[in-house]
């Protein structure tokens, strides 16, 4: 079993999605008992949308409980190195020497926009393992795209 590394502030809202989640069970369950109560099943829309959703609720509670089970909390300030690693902070260097702050998470709490970049992602796949002064070329879909690694910090 395959552990899957985490922020704990990832970790927290992955069991706040499934309290949410296990809280809309017994919602869904009347709502398909009402449906139920209207009639003749086969031409009954409401039913099948209750079913659907219920299906859909199922299918991420197992999701989500899966994730929760193969949790492997990691506390970046508890982190040293000289290397790139899970829940660094990275600040690169562009081919124009702007600054790019990233840092590196898990898949669930990934949001680029926020400078949180997943580890499986293209540019978190190739900063990981580097150095302070390494050159990094990530491809991307829009081409190629050179990084010089400016700062690791563990925040």
């Amino acid at each position: 079993m395959e552990k899957v590394p985490m922020l704990a502030e990832g970790y927290e809202k992955l069991t706040a999605d499934l309290k949410v989640l296990r809280a809309e069970r017994p919602k869904i369950v009347d709502a398909i008992e009402e449906a139920r109560a209207h009639g003749d099943l086969s031409e009954n829309a409401e039913y099948h949308a209750a079913k659907e959703r219920q299906g859909q609720v199922e299918a991420m509670i197992g999701e989500l409980e899966d994730k929760i089970s193969r949790a492997q909390i990691i506390d970046p300030t508890t982190l040293s190195g000289d290397k790139v690693i899970f829940g660094a902070t990275v600040t690169l260097l562009d081919e124009n020497d702007k600054p790019v702050r990233y840092q590196i998470v898990g898949q669930t709490e990934a949001d680029a926009s926020k400078g949180r970049i997943s580890y499986n992602s293209p540019i978190g796949r190739a900063l990981i393992g580097k150095q302070i002064e390494e050159e990094v070329e990530v491809t991307v879909p829009s081409g190629d795209k050179f990084y010089l690694i400016d700062k690791i910090e563990f925040i």
